[in-house]
């Protein structure tokens, strides 16, 4: 596997560390927020297009989103030149991940196809 290759991960203690070592919070697009429940959610990073679009919102919020809508992410270690990247997609979670296991944190990493 090269550095550069996306990776898909369900396991909550991965996407943390991952966003939190890029500066990145755990929001939802303000406009999709229904009877203040986060809507669509995103990863923000500092500098990037959401501002102003997104709220932040607490880890556990995320995560409770996270495991409802069935998502996964795919995301990026390094960009091709070897630069840290920012590179994240959340993604509906393929058949073979398996609720249970993102909840209890036992889910690996695996390369997305």
């Amino acid at each position: 596997m090269s550095a550069n290759s996306s990776k898909m991960t369900i396991d909550h203690d991965e996407i943390r560390q991952w966003a939190e070592s890029r500066g990145g919070r755990p929001a939802t697009v303000k406009s999709t927020e229904k009877n203040g429940e986060p809507g669509i959610l995103r990863i923000d990073f500092p500098g990037y297009s959401g501002e102003g679009s997104l709220e932040e919102i607490s880890w556990d919020d995320f995560f409770a989103k996270f495991e409802e809508s069935n998502l996964a992410l795919v995301y990026q270690e390094k960009t091709a030149d070897g630069q840290t990247s920012y590179f994240s997609k959340l993604v509906s979670r393929p058949e073979d991940t398996g609720g249970k296991q993102a909840k209890q944190g036992k889910a690996r990493s695996k390369e997305a196809a």
